[in-house]
């Protein structure tokens, strides 16, 4: 009874793995390559904010051209006296909007000097470092940002800034986060 659940749940993964493009476990050969794209494998290493280009063996390499659209860091503010809600998305082009409340967006476009400073500030070591949640004492009415970066968020009050995330804050279009209700 035993080799026979056995069996069918190898049947049953074999099946999947066919289906999905690959053969992969249950007796396959531990020295062939899966197929790209099966279960089990990774197309290497994929750094989010980079597209990728199949290249002519169909790996995917990344390019520094930046795809329409694609988002390079959003701030949500919350809080303060006036309890504002605001969201600040910056797109890797320097396209930026800003919502707030019921008011219409706004949109505006960095230079490719202050996209070129914003990204050097995200990118900056020491920002890696900013704990992702705040370590000091809240401030009575004060705001609260969640900073996303590469699927990284960092919670931060207003007392609680370290000087990667103050940088990272001044390159941010409008002079910094949207804290205006």
């Amino acid at each position: 009874m035993r080799r026979g659940v056995w069996g069918r749940r190898c049947g049953t993964v074999l099946l999947a793995a066919v289906l999905t493009g690959g053969a992969v476990g249950c007796g396959s050969d531990p020295g062939a390559s899966p197929a790209p794209g099966s279960p089990g494998t990774t197309a290497g290493p994929s750094t989010p904010g980079t597209a990728g280009t199949p290249d002519a063996s169909g790996s995917t390499a990344p390019t520094s051209t930046p795809r329409p659209g694609e988002v390079l860091v959003q701030v949500v503010v919350t809080g303060g006296f006036a309890g504002v809600r605001n969201q600040l998305v910056v797109h890797r082009d320097g396209e930026w909007t800003i919502r707030s409340g019921d008011k219409p967006p706004r949109t505006g476009r960095q230079t490719p000097a202050e996209a070129a400073e914003l990204r050097a500030a995200l990118e900056d070591p020491a920002f890696a470092l900013v704990p992702a949640r705040p370590t000091g004492r809240p401030i009575a009415d004060g705001f609260q940002y969640a900073v996303t970066y590469r699927h990284r968020v960092i919670i931060a009050g207003d007392g609680d800034r370290p000087p990667a995330l103050r940088r990272v804050f001044d390159a941010l279009p409008e002079g910094g986060p949207p804290t205006s209700p």
